[in-house]
């Protein structure tokens, strides 16, 4: 059985920490069960299926904008690009052609679909690895779990099901979101909360993008892929499939989706610099290098990030997307996987635009090989040791050296142990495209500097 990680969304309710770039379960908020310290919902999930025996099992399905992200709190692991954020249809359809086609995985393989942004104990990924077994014993061509609800609410969607047959639920009907009253008749006839995770066989898939006319091979799909649908993978596959069983789950099960409902999971009320004094049920989150005071407040969630100062009462916080959908500029804060950078002031002025990072590259970590064409940067090193490659020169950097980065010129630098530093770019116009790539490995920088050396010197014998 294999376990594609589904890893999208942007989180918007969860400004200002999350954004474009670091979507809700990259947050690192929740407490890590053996160390205490601070971890994402990512990583915790990742965590619980090696905990049941899965992880390499597993793959992680994400755009490419969130690539370096998830490598960044995993590591090295089994990643599936998606070309864009198209919903959970198209993303879901890319992931299993890939595993049949780029894996060369069986087309009897059976592959479950989770999402990765809920809070969940490991007995839920236990109970998902049975649905293997429910397909196999059943003629069902997909199996679902659905999670017993604890309250009538019409926050989620509601799997009805029908009879039983050897044991095995068949769903009648799906409701999407109904009102708290006709939520409460569904529990009388025992429906489930549809927390968004499907079973099936990698044929099956194959079979009904074919029969509709989509493309049935990876390669294809992903050519197609900006012309599907944008739709759920429940509207578009699941409520037209047929025989479909649902099997049960009865445990810890939220989407931590606003700030109320995460900051339940929070261990400590503080993360960051600053002080609560005679508060209740408040918590701070602060990520920049200034202290946050709270003095006698309740039921408050307090965020401060580069991106922006949130101050709300926890209840109200539900309704933040709309609040701040003008404020969706460039993210101010980013992981990546070699460190991370948070801006610290921009100008625009006459002779173009100025950006100034603070940049933290973790140990043994670098940046690509790369050039830019629209601006300048200047790197003044503020800690830590490095090796800088510039064009064909690789050189030795540490605490007090200022670097300056002209326009196409290759560089490239990594750190020996934590590097920080400032990043001044100035140029005509300051977009992360301005960037052309060649190299992403230190080896791979080093052999090309080392050759590119060795062709300088063969040009210049020549000559003379």
């Amino acid at each position: 059985m294999k376990i594609i990680l589904l890893s999208g969304g942007s989180g918007k309710r969860l400004w200002p920490m999350s954004n474009e770039a670091r979507s809700k379960q990259f947050l690192k908020v929740l407490p890590d069960k053996e160390t205490g310290q601070p971890v994402s919902m990512l990583q915790r999930v990742w965590k619980q299926l090696e905990d049941v025996g899965m992880q390499n099992n597993a793959y992680v399905c994400a755009s490419k904008a969130q690539w370096e992200l998830v490598q960044s709190q995993l590591g090295e692991i089994s990643f599936i690009q998606e070309p864009a954020r198209r919903d959970t249809f198209p993303a879901i359809s890319l992931a299993a052609l890939y595993l049949l086609d780029r894996e060369g995985i069986s087309p009897d393989e059976v592959v479950a679909v989770v999402p990765v942004d809920h809070f969940v104990e490991n007995h839920y990924f236990q109970q998902i690895v049975r649905l293997e077994q429910v397909l196999q014993e059943s003629s069902a061509d997909m199996v679902l779990m659905g999670v017993v609800p604890e309250e009538p609410t019409s926050k989620f969607g509601y799997i009805v099901p029908g009879e039983s047959t050897d044991g095995i639920a068949w769903v009648e009907q799906f409701v999407e979101k109904p009102s708290s009253d006709i939520a409460q008749k569904l529990m009388d006839r025992g429906a489930l909360w549809n927390c968004g995770v499907f079973a099936f066989r990698l044929s099956f898939l194959r079979h009904w993008l074919a029969s509709r006319g989509y493309h049935a091979t990876y390669q294809g799909l992903r050519g197609q892929f900006l012309e599907l649908p944008k739709r759920s993978f429940d509207y578009e596959v699941v409520e037209k499939t047929g025989k479909i069983a649902v099997l049960p789950y009865r445990g810890v099960w939220k989407d931590l989706g606003t700030w109320a409902s995460l900051s339940e999971e929070m261990s400590q009320p503080l993360l960051g610099s600053g002080v609560l004094k005679d508060c209740q049920e408040t918590h701070v989150l602060n990520e920049l290098g200034i202290p946050v005071v709270a003095l006698g407040v309740q039921g408050m969630m307090i965020a401060a990030t580069p991106d922006g100062i949130l101050v709300a009462d926890k209840e109200a916080s539900a309704h933040l997307k709309d609040v701040v959908e003008p404020f969706q500029g460039r993210p101010m804060y980013e992981e990546r996987r070699w460190g991370s950078y948070r801006v610290l002031d921009y100008q625009k002025l006459e002779e173009g635009e100025v950006l100034t990072k603070w940049i933290e590259i973790s140990p043994g970590c670098n940046l690509s090989y790369q050039k830019h064409f629209h601006r300048t940067e200047t790197w003044t090193i503020l800690e830590g040791h490095g090796e800088v490659a510039l064009d064909n020169r690789i050189f030795p950097i540490g605490a007090g050296d200022v670097v300056r980065v002209y326009a196409e010129q290759w560089h490239a630098i990594r750190a020996l142990d934590r590097l920080k530093l400032v990043e001044v770019q100035r140029g005509s116009e300051l977009i992360e495209e301005d960037i052309l790539r060649r190299y992403m490995e230190w080896r791979e920088i080093v052999e090309a500097c080392s050759l590119g050396r060795e062709s300088s010197i063969a040009v210049s014998t020549s000559v003379l």
